[in-house]
């Protein structure tokens, strides 16, 4: 992977960005994204905000090379403490995180989300949360994708501002992933089940208390949904 040529994973968030966009990304590493969204002419100005000093050297010699260090501020900051009012910055990615820290990084920060129209959220894991947080912030999903590469399967979450509705279902498998049924979401989604099944059968024999009965109705409860999906 580099500036030019980015990992299946990253080329999918890059999709979601709008032409004309001033992006941020958070948690760069070596700026490929937003060198790559430079280059492709998608974007016009972006930030890379990275909280690590190895990776933000990285990415600072990336935006050197790449010949783009007037389109592309490498910050080192914690979070979206990296985005400034004067960057006027609409799109925001964050990608390569688990979804309760993705989260965590749009709470620390409220203020750099004021100018966003556009948030592009690929977390590795636990998607639901940001789900959950889009439900109580006032952001709604626009769009969703799902993905395997090198055996692993991701997804992605582009949320605009507005209010929306979901359904305990919608949360948990995404409302447009659920719709769309794609090989990796059949895939994910059958070996979670496979999971709770296994997990529900080894408590089968256990002794029974209420910390018990209660896992017992939970898996319970999600086998009906994936069951009722798949």
């Amino acid at each position: 992977m580099n500036a030019q040529k980015l990992s299946k994973r990253l080329e999918t968030v890059a999709k979601f960005v709008p032409t004309g966009a001033v992006v941020a990304d958070i948690g760069s590493d070596h700026a490929y994204l937003p060198c790559y969204l430079i280059h492709k002419g998608v974007a016009t100005r972006a930030v890379a905000g990275e909280v690590v000093k190895g990776p933000f050297e990285s990415a600072v010699g990336q935006v050197k090379k790449e010949g783009l260090t007037e389109k592309i501020t490498v910050r080192l900051a914690d979070g979206l403490a990296a985005v400034e009012a004067a960057d006027k910055v609409d799109t925001v990615t964050i990608a390569g995180m688990g979804g309760p820290l993705i989260v965590s990084i749009l709470e620390k920060h409220p203020e750099s989300l004021r100018g966003v129209t556009r948030l592009i959220l690929q977390p590795n894991i636990h998607a639901k949360v940001i789900r959950e947080w889009a439900l109580a912030n006032n952001w709604a999903i626009q769009d969703e994708a799902i993905l395997e590469e090198d055996e692993k399967i991701y997804e992605i979450v582009v949320l605009q501002r507005g209010s929306m509705k979901l359904t305990e279902a919608e949360i948990l498998f995404g409302p447009k992933l659920m719709l769309r049924k794609a090989p990796a979401f059949v895939q994910k989604w059958t070996r979670e089940k496979q999971n709770w099944q296994r997990v529900l059968q080894s408590i089968e024999g256990a002794e029974q208390t209420p910390e018990i009965d209660e896992k017992r109705a939970e898996l319970t409860h999600l086998l009906n949904l994936v069951e009722g999906l798949l």
